[in-house]
């Protein structure tokens, strides 16, 4: 499908998907760790993972040369996933937990302040809503979302 958001779900598939780009984000690397973790089956965190290393997310690395052991990193193209998790992290502390309080809090390593909300800043400096925006079509010559046929 010619949608970036549809590109995005092929690439990580579903929630285990999610979770691994989570656990992966706070530093586990391991096949057993992201089992533990999420409590999900072997054939199933093995699908995913590989799905994840055959779209560039995660790199697959032997941790000994011949021991068939292996760890789970994210490249620069997962790592660029942060946004999104973070993003999706406010938006459930918000709109799931509310006044709960949220589960995590994610804090600047460097002082432990709270972070900022993730938001869409416009050229200019202002926040954007989706009331504020267009879709028009890009280079891949896409039907604008927000027209009718």
């Amino acid at each position: 499908m010619n949608c970036s958001i549809a590109q995005f779900a092929e690439i990580l598939g579903d929630k285990w998907g999610l979770l691994i780009l989570r656990d992966a984000l706070v530093g586990v690397t391991t096949f057993s760790e992201f089992e533990r973790r999420i409590g999900l089956s072997k054939n199933v965190l093995t699908e995913r993972l590989n799905r994840l290393v055959e779209n560039g997310v995660m790199a697959k690395v032997s941790t000994r040369p011949k021991s068939g052991r292996y760890r789970y990193e994210l490249t620069e193209k997962g790592k660029a996933l942060f946004p999104i998790a973070v993003s999706i992290m406010q938006w459930s502390d918000k709109w799931v937990f509310g006044n709960e309080g949220e589960p995590i809090k994610v804090v600047d390593g460097k002082g432990g302040a709270p972070i900022q909300s993730v938001e869409v800043i416009a050229r200019d400096g202002r926040t954007l809503s989706s009331d504020d925006v267009e879709y028009r079509p890009g280079p891949r010559g896409g039907r604008p979302y927000n027209q009718d046929e």
